[in-house]
C-alpha cells in the first residue's frame, strides 16, 4: 500500500531540483549577457556544450566498462 510514497517523493525532489537548476542557469546566463556581451556568452555556451559532451562520453564509457567487467566476471546483467 505504501509503495507509491517513495515514487512521489523522488519525483517531487527531482522536479524541484530541475526547476531550481533551470532558474540558476537562466540567472547566470542573463547576468553574463548584461556584463560580458554576446561574444563571451557564445564562448561560455560552447565551453558548456563541450563539458556536456565529455560528460556523456565518459558516462557511456563507464557503462560499457561496467558491463564488460561484469560479463568477464560471469555476472548476469540481463534486464529480463
Amino acid at each position: 500500500m505504501m509503495e507509491w510514497v517513495p515514487t512521489v517523493f523522488i519525483a517531487f525532489k527531482v522536479s524541484v531540483l530541475a526547476i531550481g537548476m533551470f532558474y540558476a542557469i537562466k540567472w547566470h546566463y542573463d547576468k553574463a549577457r548584461k556584463e560580458n556581451g554576446a561574444q563571451k556568452q557564445r564562448a561560455l555556451l560552447r565551453a558548456g556544450g563541450v563539458v556536456v559532451v565529455v560528460f556523456v562520453f565518459l558516462l557511456a564509457a563507464l557503462l560499457l566498462l561496467t558491463f564488460g567487467l561484469g560479463s568477464m566476471l560471469g555476472i548476469d546483467l540481463t534486464f529480463s
